[in-house]
């Protein structure tokens, strides 16, 4: 089986590395906005915010909107699973665990679309290579996890729950959007039709169940970081994606996977406190070297070690 992936510039790295922290510090706003907000007023400003911005950008762009009435019930389904579902698990599993470890089992969403490509797509089936990467990554979620806790569950382990809860969802958008390519939508306009929908969904439901107007006005630090989480983790964010996408490919995007629970881990130990287990950083350790088996990525490097060994090993007659 051959490989190939694009060597990626150094800007694309820099790219990639921005986004990484961009998205790394969602899960930092997040634990500050939980201190006053609820979860689903939380991810109500997200999704309504962000879809301000992110359809301005269209606009500004030259593109528009559809009007097709078929790719808005495909942008509310995607909306489900890639916005409402996972940003309200996070969220909420945020509110009893800390922001790295959040990010961390966030990071599983690989894993778990291995799967679910298995059983949902034709085309993407599991490989030896993938199931080993799939066996190791989950090893690492139980490390991280710990066996006492699947003894005597309590709000932590829930919490860590509801963030895999959050990646299964993400895994299941990820099989989901793959019409929009066939409906020949823009993948900016389907970031944005999606938010749209989002917003659409979220905004009576929190109405009805949090009832936010009932609660006292947060403060600047609040509102901050409900600004930064909208346009910068979610608008900004979906705007570097799929530029980086469209120019070094979906493989090499895997990598910012690997990266952003570095910069949710150094925000959150830096302004929020927090502080990880042994566990959590060697759970972290077998997840990175499953997603690089996924891929192919850590296959290759080691057939390259053995070859170039191979070919320096002196021939005796």
């Amino acid at each position: 089986m051959k490989y190939e992936v694009k060597s990626m510039t150094p800007f694309e790295w820099l790219l990639l590395i921005i986004l990484s922290i961009l998205w790394g510090g969602s899960f930092f706003f997040v634990g500050i906005a939980v201190e006053a907000l609820p979860p689903l007023t939380i991810v109500a400003l997200r999704v309504a915010l962000a879809a301000m911005a992110l359809v301005t950008v269209v606009y500004l762009t030259g593109l528009r909107m559809p009007t097709n009435h078929k790719v808005w019930i495909a942008f509310f389904g995607m909306g489900v699973l890639n916005n409402v579902i996972p940003f309200s698990l996070i969220v909420w599993g945020q509110t009893y665990i800390a922001s790295g470890l959040a990010s961390m089992l966030n990071a599983t969403t690989p894993l778990f679309t291995v799967i679910t490509a298995h059983f949902l797509t034709k085309d993407e089936k599991m490989t030896k290579l993938k199931l080993a990467g799939v066996v190791i990554g989950f090893t690492g979620v139980v490390i991280m996890i710990g066996y006492e806790s699947l003894g005597e569950p309590g709000k932590s382990f829930y919490g860590q729950i509801a963030v895999l809860g959050a990646a299964i969802s993400y895994s299941l958008a990820g099989i989901y959007g793959r019409r929009f390519r066939q409906l020949g939508i823009k993948p900016l306009v389907t970031a944005s039709g999606q938010v749209m929908a989002s917003t659409v969904l979220l905004i009576p439901i929190t109405l009805i169940i949090e009832q936010p107007f009932t609660l006292p006005m947060p403060g600047l630090e609040i509102w901050l970081a409900i600004i930064g989480l909208a346009l910068v983790s979610t608008a900004l964010a979906y705007v570097l994606y799929f530029r980086i996408l469209s120019t070094a490919g979906a493989t090499n995007v895997l990598l910012v996977t690997l990266l952003v629970p570095v910069s949710a881990i150094l925000l959150g130990t830096a302004f929020l406190g927090e502080q990880l287990e042994l566990k959590h950083l060697l759970g972290m350790g077998l997840i990175s070297i499953g997603l690089l088996s996924i891929d192919g990525r850590l296959f290759r490097v080691v057939r390259n070690k053995i070859r170039n060994r191979a070919t320096k090993i002196p021939v005796v007659d």
